[in-house]
């Protein structure tokens, strides 16, 4: 790791501080819940549009179309074209099965 002074004392690293958030990803065919990564001065939107290919997601569960787990990981490496909608849990206000709804 390389760190850098500035002529005010100001430091800089290799290192890229990021913010955890865990989130619900859909996919094309599966439904992913795990963690994303976001730097602390940016929303989960800008890091969505980053211009890399793949996006990093920690501790997954893999779920198939019909709701069954698939498997669960470390890592997983989401090809962001294959997105289709990612929601913060912390932004569910309620699933259908607390709200009654069918």
């Amino acid at each position: 790791m390389t760190i850098e002074f500035d002529d005010k004392g100001k430091f800089f690293t290799d290192v890229i501080t990021k913010v955890t958030v865990p989130a619900i990803i859909q996919t094309v065919t599966q439904r992913i819940h795990g963690k994303l990564y976001v730097r602390p001065d940016q929303r989960l939107k800008d890091e969505l549009n980053a211009d890399e290919k793949f996006l990093a997601v920690t501790d997954a569960t893999v779920y198939s179309f019909d709701g069954q787990i698939l498997y669960r990981c470390k890592f997983i490496s989401l090809q962001r074209s294959q997105i289709v909608w990612v929601v913060p849990e912390n932004e569910i206000i309620a699933s259908p099965s607390e709200s009654g709804e069918k």
